[in-house]
């Protein structure tokens, strides 16, 4: 199989969407579709037998909440990209997904071709948004800015990389306009973390915004 396929499984209790998510999942031979569940209840079981390199996670599921499942996996499998894909807009369920180490935000109203870009671009380093919500990040990041934390010390240069993270970049779009290698990009990443005490990307994107650093 051609290593660029992409491994997703879809968790969606509805059952209409769910099918039709499968159906188009399945159809193409850009993705491998691992399968599909009405809970994530056993998502750890699940993603163990086959990893995921992307999740479309629902949110309001029975028995586990997406949100929820979505802070179990990321504990455990780190590595797995989860795009959340629901109904609800409301800002605090999407501060809450991003900060369990979501990396999307759709909305199920969103194209079926949004949906196909939205997984390649969070499989290759992205944090697709439906533009409504990306509208409410960008509100909550243009409020008036308060002082910096001196205990985050973060360089001018991590700065501006996390400032491409809160915008959505793809680790090679951080390195073709910071003129770096994805090696420094990396490394410059794996500095934000240690220093803003987080462990992922989307936790230090929630934390830039939150604690307006950038």
């Amino acid at each position: 199989m051609n290593e660029t396929v992409i491994k997703v499984a879809l968790y969606e209790d509805n059952a209409t969407l769910r099918t039709s998510l499968t159906h188009l999942l399945q159809s193409s031979e850009e993705f491998e579709f691992l399968g599909a569940y009405d809970s994530p209840i056993n998502i750890l079981e699940n993603s163990r037998i086959a990893t995921p390199d992307v999740i479309l996670m629902d949110v309001d599921m029975p028995l586990m909440n997406g949100i929820d499942a979505t802070r179990l996996l990321k504990e455990n499998y780190p590595q797995v990209n989860i795009l959340i894909l629901t109904v609800f807009e409301d800002r605090d369920k999407l501060f809450s997904a991003l900060q369990a180490g979501a990396s999307g935000y759709l909305l199920k109203k969103s194209k079926i071709i949004e949906i196909i870009e939205a997984i390649h671009e969070i499989y290759n380093g992205g944090s697709p948004m439906t533009p409504a919500i990306a509208r409410k990040v960008l509100e909550f990041f243009a409020q008036p800015k308060t002082i910096q934390n001196k205990e985050n010390d973060l360089s001018e240069r991590e700065l501006d990389i996390l400032k491409c993270l809160v915008n959505g970049d793809s680790y090679k779009m951080i390195a073709a306009n910071c003129y770096i290698s994805m090696g420094t990009v990396r490394s410059h990443i794996n500095n934000i973390y240690k220093k803003l005490h987080v462990n992922s990307k989307s936790e230090a994107v929630v934390k830039a915004l939150k604690e307006k650093i950038v």
